[in-house]
């Protein structure tokens, strides 16, 4: 909700394009596009024509906000970085002008084996941020890679390619990730991860959180003072987003974990606003006033993520559900369950599911998304299917006494959907699902029931929730309704309720959950514990203590 005193500060272009248009496509108008260059490719006319900035005027360190890399492909790595040196500032510290980035891959840490190296633009039209498709690499291997501007280098980074198409590699280690509130907490479990052997980070939603974050960042208690005035409002604008990802990206134990591994990521609701709905806000408010937070929030997220360049936003639109594979080991079908849904039934919240929630009209993913994740199953030679994504999969009751209410921001409030996605898997002989969670701020690991009413109905899958980074603040190992959950559920397995993030491990004959977590987050220094681990094996979905 932006606070009365503060109103939203769009461009004038595009609130007279959102007024012309209509709801859905107002940044198409060519002076909308080219107000905030919300355009597709390189920048717009006055991007690319933007005069280049001498390197050597670039003073204090711009990469404050470190490095990154993602989506990894067999012969390909996505590189990342932002220059800022002074982040807290809307421009970053830089003019606006184009800044000529060089950078650099290599086959060690040293970089004394340098394979690739070539030289990016930075546009000021994009908050100078880099993101650079490195190809033609061999398959299966671990690069490093850093960026320099003038006589500054980046801190090294390192990543890895897919193995080959067809090959079947002996396995795959994950981490997963999410809920990662800045004023809720230090980002301990990130620490550890960066120090974990996995080979890819899966972030599942809430990258960042839309709230106001005051000069002391909230529970973090920094000297009352540190934080500047500019991050005590919620973000609306685009200038609103870009800050708040650069307030993130100054922890460093979150750049330490993107340097040290690729990481895939898509969106839940917070990157924009709570609970949004497609083109409906939390608030119910004007549409077209929701779609330029929107656009603006779309944009702020590809400009800040490892991303490549098929997500480029279009206006209020940005294609972000894709596939990515590991040989036949494992085909990833990566979910967007926020851009395209029916509004929430009952007015959000936990309900009583009924005639509204239960109409089977009523979509989670979108028709196109949701037949492209049927598709693909068919045309799948993996072993195991993966779906990262963001709202708890299983049915999940709060009460022991039928009936109880259902989260209807969840696919609790969307069971049709549920059903024709398990239908489609089903109809597909996916063997081996297994859907990857965030949202939740709590550990869950579920076995997927054909039939969630019947506890004796086939499981025909794997749901691991992963717990937050911060949200929720410490935490407690068994929460106040963990006795309740667990007898309403019974095909919950697990339930933990501490800060952390989850691994799971996927090999030719079984795959294993570990669910790690830290004592709390409201101060540094916490160790890390594995609170539980489970495997389930190929063809026997179905969790099992390790």
């Amino acid at each position: 909700m932006t606070p009365a005193n503060r109103q939203p500060s769009h461009a004038p272009e595009l609130r007279a394009a959102a007024r012309s248009l209509g709801r859905r496509r107002f940044l198409t108008g060519t002076g909308a596009a080219a107000a905030l260059a919300f355009s597709v490719n390189l920048p717009a006319a006055g991007a690319a024509s933007a005069a280049g900035l001498d390197t050597a005027r670039i003073t204090a360190d711009p990469f404050t906000l470190g490095v990154a890399s993602g989506d990894p492909l067999p012969d390909s790595v996505l590189l990342w970085t932002r220059l800022a040196p002074t982040p807290y500032q809307a421009d970053g510290g830089l003019p606006a002008r184009r800044v000529a980035v060089d950078w650099e891959l290599a086959l060690d840490a040293r970089f004394r084996r340098v394979v690739r190296r070539g030289t990016a633009t930075a546009h000021p039209e994009f908050q100078h941020t880099v993101h650079v498709e490195v190809g033609h690499l061999a398959p299966g291997r671990v690069y490093h890679y850093r960026f320099r501007a003038g006589r500054h280098t980046s801190p090294a980074g390192r990543t890895r390619t897919a193995p080959a198409p067809g090959s079947r590699p002996a396995g795959l280690a994950l981490g997963l990730v999410s809920c990662q509130r800045y004023d809720e907490g230090h980002y301990t479990a990130y620490k550890h991860l960066a120090q974990d052997d996995v080979d890819v980070v899966f972030h599942l939603g809430d990258y960042l959180y839309e709230y106001a974050v005051n000069s002391a960042g909230g529970s973090r208690g920094l000297p009352k003072g540190t934080l500047p005035d500019l991050f005590a409002h919620e973000t609306v604008t685009l200038e609103d987003y870009r800050l708040r990802y650069a307030l993130y990206k100054t922890d460093p134990d979150l750049r330490a974990a993107h340097a040290a591994h690729p990481f895939v990521v898509t969106w839940d609701d917070h990157e924009t606003e709570n609970n949004y709905a497609d083109d409906v806000s939390e608030t119910d408010g004007p549409r077209e006033e929701f779609l330029l937070r929107r656009a603006a929030a779309y944009r702020a997220y590809w400009e800040n993520m490892p991303l490549r360049s098929p997500q480029l936003p279009h206006g209020p639109d940005l294609r972000l559900y894709r596939r990515l594979h590991w040989g036949r080991l494992a085909q990833f079908d990566v979910l967007d369950t926020r851009q395209y849904r029916s509004d929430q039934a009952y007015g959000d919240g936990w309900q009583y599911g009924g005639p509204e929630s239960e109409d089977p009209r009523r979509t989670l993913t979108g028709d196109a998304q949701e037949r492209w994740l049927i598709d693909g199953w068919r045309r799948s030679d993996a072993l195991w299917n993966v779906v990262p994504q963001q709202v708890t999969f299983s049915q999940r009751y709060n009460s022991t006494t039928l009936p109880s209410k259902l989260s209807m921001d969840s696919w609790d409030g969307y069971p049709a959907s549920r059903d024709r996605v398990l239908a489609g898997a089903r109809a597909a002989g996916v063997e081996n699902l297994m859907v990857l969670t965030g949202d939740v701020h709590v550990h869950y690991g579920f076995d997927i029931k054909r039939d969630f009413s019947d506890p004796d109905s086939r499981t025909v899958g794997t749901e691991i929730v992963t717990s937050s980074i911060t949200s929720g603040g410490d935490g407690s190992a068994k929460p106040s309704n963990w006795n309740t959950l667990m007898t309403a559920n019974p095909h919950l397995r697990f339930f933990n309720g501490l800060r952390g993030y989850a691994t799971v491990s996927l090999g030719r004959e079984l795959a294993r959950a570990d669910f790690k977590t830290v004592s709390r987050v409201s101060t540094q220094g916490a160790p890390l514990t594995t609170a539980a681990s489970f495997v389930t094996e190929a063809g026997e979905p179905g969790l099992k203590p390790a």
